[in-house]
């Protein structure tokens, strides 16, 4: 657990932890000392349960206590908070199928106490339905600890902006970015339902006790406002700063824009260290819109940060310490390895390019031997009208050159017809999942070409956990680490290069990344270097980068013409997150301001660049 201090500010009592798992831990924990309390006194326990990513390590923690620990579920009665309508229980999409998947059929809950809003009831009973719904859990004693997560809208349940705190549970109008956020999901906008049955604040608030979660950078914002913030009918979340024993559990990227975290300075006296010393420097420089070497004593007084001109005797002093921090992060080509053997783990099949394609460029003019490897087929982000194309090629292909043309005939007609017949979200058949992941493979090898490297430079991993066919993937075992140790053994790097991407939206950066750390740490010997790398979401602040790589304009447009060879992913890809831009813009906006930052601090201008973090164990 981090040990920064809550502060006045914050009207939710909030823990700040390193990561989702330790975020599973301590929730499973706080429900399993709950249930062994109530089960001791004879008495039931009820919980109520999310859905969604950020309590899936609650629900594998719980069924490993189960298994290992003897945890029983017999005595406890559960409600979900919501789902979508309409939606048939036997759904691939609905919260019945994702909660027994993910918890029930691992446990020994009766099924009668588990309750889940019925999503298939007629129009006509939703009233009813709903109602039936509030009586079960007044029947069952109140809920004594519920479990929340935090959509980007602050909506908790689907309690969308305008719910009011007496609202009971009831059918709602989905908001349109609660739907866009769900999109990834139903493999199009379009397919996601327009409506939910949700508890209402008024039920939850009635919990006696709530735990709501909240991971990845990508929700920082949301968590400082339902933290910090008023209480507001527009964000939902924050009536939970009305409720007498809730607790906010967020990891580091969530926790990110709370003020102890981003300006502790200003709510409290701290202790000066190195990386918040250049951290405060630099917001200091941007709030005053002033070059770090022309900070004043009274810019530093006006921004409660004397005690740090105090530290180091003058404003001066500061200034050139952090401003020479902050250069000897740049390293161009002559100060990058050269004839070293390099590694580079990609999660999908274009990340690598994405976000370090300037550096493999670089690092190829330096003669460096450099394996690419592409951890996952990312098929599933393939649309299906880029597999007919494909398979209309093969055929008109093998017609006019007369190649194999009855198999390919018998390929092409096999996809045509599932594809005529698919539903929404549908799994694919093993075919077209095969050209789903030669499309990505053949577009990366046309990418690192495009940066110098070769199609012998790649190696296509397939790890096990990514082949599921559905967003949703399986958690990391054996198999994937045995995988990528073979892989660290067979080239024994130097240098390897990973995605530390804290908000990528299904995880599968990180879920590669605990794959990449769990084969490093089985492995004996010298432990190469690791440089992390961000996705396409985010690029490292100059604060946190260990490294600062600059790029002309002409490696900026050789990188942005790597990323287009992924056609498949242009234009409009399928999970874009949240961001409208492509993710070649996305790369020159977030490559031009961090080089505009550093021009903007008085250090040297750049056109572009890249940041890259070497975690603290490993750092020169």
């Amino acid at each position: 657990m981090l040990s920064a201090p809550a502060t006045a500010l914050e009207r939710i009592r909030t823990l700040v932890v390193r990561d989702h798992e330790e975020i599973g831990r301590l929730v499973a924990k706080r429900i399993a000392e709950l249930i062994r309390e109530r089960t001791a006194k004879g008495k039931p326990t009820v919980l109520g349960l999310a859905t969604g990513s950020t309590p899936i390590e609650v629900y594998r923690e719980l069924i490993r206590m189960h298994r290992t620990e003897g945890l029983s579920f017999r005595t406890v009665t559960t409600f979900n908070l919501d789902e979508y309508y309409p939606m048939p229980p036997e759904s691939i999409h609905s919260y019945h199928t994702f909660m027994w998947e993910n918890l029930f059929n691992h446990i020994d809950i009766e099924r009668v106490n588990v309750h889940i809003p019925a999503g298939d009831s007629p129009r006509e009973t939703i009233e009813e339905v709903v109602r039936r719904y509030e009586d079960q859990i007044v029947a069952a004693g109140g809920i004594d600890l519920q479990v929340l997560g935090i959509g980007k809208t602050g909506h908790i349940g689907f309690n969308e902006p305008g719910s009011g705190q007496e609202s009971p549970t009831r059918i709602v109008t989905l908001d349109v970015v609660t739907r866009r956020d769900a999109a990834a999901d139903f493999f199009g906008e379009e397919y996601v339902p327009r409506e939910a049955i949700t508890m209402g604040v008024a039920t939850i608030l009635a919990a006696r006790e709530i735990a709501i979660l909240a991971t990845g950078e990508h929700k920082a914002a949301i968590v400082r406002r339902a933290v910090e913030g008023n209480v507001d009918m527009e964000v939902a979340a924050t009536f939970l700063q009305e409720h007498p024993n809730t607790t906010f559990y967020v990891d580091r990227g969530a926790a990110a824009e709370l003020t102890r975290i981003v300006t502790p300075w200003l709510v409290d006296q701290v202790e000066w260290t190195a990386d918040l010393t250049v951290r405060a420097v630099v917001w200091l420089a941007r709030q005053t819109g002033t070059a770090i070497l022309k900070l004043t004593q009274r810019d530093y007084a006006t921004h409660k940060m004397s005690s740090l001109v105090a530290k180091h005797s003058s404003p001066g002093t500061v200034n050139g310490l952090v401003f020479n921090a902050l250069g000897a992060k740049i390293r161009g080509r002559s100060k990058l390895p050269r004839g070293q053997r390099i590694l580079c783990f990609s999660p999908h099949p274009d990340d690598d390019v994405i976000s370090m394609g300037g550096i493999l460029h670089k690092l190829t003019l330096n003669q460096n031997v450099i394996t690419v490897a592409y951890m996952t087929s990312g098929n599933i982000a393939v649309f299906d009208h880029d597999v007919r194309r494909y398979v209309d090629f093969l055929s008109r292909l093998a017609r006019d050159r007369g190649l194999g043309k009855e198999g390919v005939e018998q390929l092409a007609q096999r996809v045509r017809d599932f594809l005529d017949h698919k539903l929404p979200g549908e799994v694919d058949i093993a075919e077209i999942q095969d050209v789903k992941r030669i499309i990505r493979e053949s577009e990366a090898v046309s990418g690192i070409e495009t940066v110098g490297l070769h199609a012998s430079n790649a190696r296509f991993l397939n790890l096990p956990f990514y082949q599921t066919g559905k967003v949703r993937k399986d958690p990391i075992g054996p198999a994937d680490v045995a995988i990528v140790r073979a892989l660290l053994d067979e080239i024994q790097p130097h240098l390897v290069f990973v995605a530390g991407d804290l908000s990528d939206p299904h995880g599968t950066h990180r879920m590669c990344k605990e794959a990449i750390d769990e084969a490093l740490n089985q492995r004996d010997g010298e432990r190469p270097e690791v440089w992390l790398y961000r996705g396409a979401w985010q690029e490292w602040p100059v604060t946190d980068a260990t490294w600062l790589v600059p790029l002309s304009q002409e490696e900026l447009r050789l990188k942005i013409k790597a990323i287009f060879k992924h056609q498949s992913q242009k234009d409009s890809a399928p999970f874009p997150g949240a961001d409208d831009r492509e993710f070649w813009q996305r790369v020159e906006a977030r490559n031009k301001d961090t080089a505009a930052l550093l021009d903007h601090l008085g250090l040297a201008e750049y056109y572009a660049m890249e940041a890259y973090v070497v975690p603290q164990s490993e750092a020169l």
